[in-house]
């Protein structure tokens, strides 16, 4: 499938990118082309937005309040 290269956004801003690209979407008054190029540009902001919050996911230690002698130790969904 024809992929759209999304620039390295910060998540705040890959967002507001999405949101207004599926807002855009919402509108209905948009012929085939620009739809498909809007609806690759939403996925690829949705992704870009997914892999930031997997890399958190990654970095954030949880600790356990119930026991306080145990160290943090890496997040686990």
């Amino acid at each position: 499938p024809f992929h759209v290269q999304i620039p390295r956004l910060e998540f705040s801003q890959a967002q507001t990118a999405l949101e207004l690209s599926l807002a855009e979407l919402q509108s209905g008054d948009l012929d085939v082309e620009r739809m498909m190029d809007l609806y690759r540009r939403a996925k690829g902001y949705a992704d870009r937005c997914e892999r930031l919050l997997q890399s958190v996911e990654q970095e954030v230690m949880a600790w356990d309040p119930t026991k306080p002698d145990h160290p943090p130790h890496p997040y686990e969904p």
